[in-house]
């Protein structure tokens, strides 16, 4: 990556979206849009970024694209506005995503997918998680004295590194889901990355925050200046290692990635890492498979939820939570209100009770996900929920399904380093994308201009507690339990009504339920479910986030016997739900991305 020096562009005018924006001004803003960022030559330009979520929704009535830059969204409206699919749209966002947020997400890391086909009605699903190498044991994050490695030590090097998953997964669903070929999805991004782009100022302040970033030569040169610092926002930086790669792997597909030199690349760096090595080699990455697999999908009042299996948690926990609060008038609170707060973090502390427990890859443990989701178990598990006074920290429950099995609780040391996508097309099909590297810049190695993965420090570090197995150990060829929870929503005939996500590690699963809460028990628009502040309970202390209503809500979740702590946030919620009279769009303002559209 080579740094360009050069001014920060003035951030574009947030005039006109405000309550009192006319059509004429939205529709002038979309013509400058469009006449700036051209397939070809507008995404190769360095743009700013708005100054936060604009009070109002994003409006359209053709397609729409969210996701965490404004330069991402783009270059996914210029694939829409070519004739492309949602799916298509997806992989053009999520390659420029890897170029100017490479701290989140891209093609060293893997996702999970759900895709909308508005002719069948029918939800799929796609697993790109990353898989832990063939050789790898569970004890890989044990020190010589048998006890849990420190999070950095584990996450700096090879050890952390799973077999990318991401494009292997992108190409399943582009065969079945694509409309334009392969090859032009990546024509933006390798555009961008040969031209420059500006930092950001998150990417900026994610660089300085971040151990660890001169972990290699190659790393320190993409992120740090030659005095070793954090690349400053508004610096103007080219990447042609990465631009190099997507053309290879645009002309020649994902075998390109998965086979050959890129593959060496891959298995060399993990293994060179004298002071952390990994197990990672050539022939992890040939045998990669990404899966389609079946969507868990459930009712919430008169409406079905979707969302991604194991060995995501995160679908399977957000249907669980949701179900905790159908027996509860929630539309008769306040947002925001103690009241609702108390339920929702009740009902998180339920579900994450079982994900704790029970969730893990399921081709390699028994996974009782129709028992966790047993409408009478759920029954009995709701029961345990007091509208006047928490109930503390809870145990698992027995779900009917369970089999015998008797797994002990792990570890979770999942951490915000992930980005979300959402996309309607003209056609009505959507997709729900979650992708991720895991840690904010991964494992810190970087090859042909592209990070790696820690996702191997999903894992539990322990792989048994008190003579328990956990479920979620370290095993060859497994794949680490995720919370993403890339989610779409239908009404009882099967059409669309709404595509969410978020990044967040472990509370990406809060964020959802609540934003589903906000939008279809409160009636809120996408950007205002995102604008709410966020609360989450992980069977745990219940955590609020720091900014608005903070004391008043403390004191009162307090008396309702919560142990409340206080937290940042960071979530990257991305919202686009159909209305009666086309699409409305929210971008969380924590992150730095839009939602736009025609």
């Amino acid at each position: 990556m080579r740094v360009l020096r050069g001014p920060l562009p003035p951030a574009p005018s947030r005039e006109g979206r405000g309550k009192d924006q006319d059509v004429p001004s939205r529709d002038r803003r979309r013509a400058s849009n469009r006449s700036r960022f051209g397939l070809a030559l507008g995404l190769v330009l360095a743009l700013a970024w708005g100054a936060g979520a604009a009070a109002d929704p994003a409006r359209a009535t053709r397609h729409m694209v969210a996701a965490a830059d404004p330069r991402a969204v783009e270059a996914g409206l210029a694939i829409l506005r070519a004739g492309g699919s949602a799916l298509d749209a997806a992989i053009a966002t999520q390659m420029v995503l890897n170029l100017v947020e490479p701290q989140s997400s891209g093609i060293g890391g893997g996702a999970f997918l759900l895709t909308y086909d508005a002719t069948t009605r029918a939800v799929a699903t796609y697993d790109g998680r990353e898989t832990a190498p063939a050789a790898a044991t569970s004890t890989l994050f044990l020190g010589p004295d048998g006890q849990p490695m420190d999070f950095v030590q584990a996450v700096v090097g090879g050890r952390s590194v799973g077999v990318p998953g991401l494009l292997r997964m992108l190409e399943l669903a582009h065969g079945d889901h694509g409309t334009l070929p392969w090859r032009e999805l990546f024509q933006p991004a390798i555009a961008l990355a040969e031209a420059g782009f500006v930092v950001s100022p998150r990417l900026g302040k994610s660089i300085a925050k971040t151990e660890r970033m001169n972990a290699t030569p190659v790393t320190a040169a993409a992120f740090l200046d030659a005095q070793g610092k954090a690349l400053a926002p508004g610096t103007t930086i080219r990447n042609p290692a990465l631009a190099a790669t997507l053309r290879t792997i645009a002309d020649g597909g994902a075998a390109r990635f998965y086979e050959g030199d890129i593959a060496e690349a891959i298995a060399v760096a993990v293994q060179g890492f004298a002071a952390n090595p990994g197990a990672l080699t050539v022939a992890d990455m040939a045998v990669y498979e990404a899966k389609r697999r079946e969507a868990v999908c459930g009712p919430y009042r008169v409406w079905i939820v979707c969302g991604m299996g194991p060995p995501s948690s995160g679908g399977v926990a957000v249907l669980q939570i949701l179900a905790g609060l159908e027996p509860f008038d929630m539309a008769a609170l306040t947002p925001d209100s103690p009241e609702a707060d108390h339920l929702i973090a009740e009902a998180s502390r339920l579900a994450f009770a079982d994900r704790n427990r029970y969730l893990a890859d399921s081709d390699f443990v028994p996974v009782p996900v129709a028992g966790l989701l047993d409408p009478g178990y759920l029954a009995g598990r709701v029961a345990l929920i007091d509208p006047t006074r928490s109930m503390g920290k809870v145990e698992p429950g027995s779900p009917p399904t369970q089999g015998g099995w008797h797994w002990a609780d792990g570890q979770d040391s999942e951490r915000p380093g992930t980005t979300h996508i959402s996309v309607i097309d003209g056609a009505g099909n959507a997709v729900s994308l979650t992708s991720s590297i895991e840690g904010p810049f991964g494992s810190r190695l970087m090859v042909r201009g592209f990070l790696l993965n820690n996702e191997m420090t999903d894992f539990s570090f322990t792989p048994e507690e008190e003579g328990q197995i956990v479920a979620n150990r370290v095993q060859g060829g497994k794949r680490p339990r995720s919370s993403m929870a890339p989610t779409i929503v239908l009404d009882r005939d099967r059409r669309l009504v709404m595509v969410v996500g978020s990044p967040g590690g472990s509370r990406i699963i809060g964020y959802v339920a609540k934003t589903l809460v906000a939008a279809l028990d409160w009636n809120l628009d996408p950007q205002a479910a995102i604008d709410l502040p966020h609360i989450v309970n992980r069977n745990g202390n219940t955590e609020i986030e720091d900014g608005r209503v903070v004391q008043t809500l403390r004191e009162a979740l307090k008396g309702l016997g919560h142990t409340v702590a206080v937290k940042k946030m960071e979530s990257g919620l991305h919202v686009i739900r159909v209305t009666a009279t086309g699409l409305e769009g929210g971008a969380d303002p924590r992150r730095e991305g839009v939602a736009e559209g025609d």
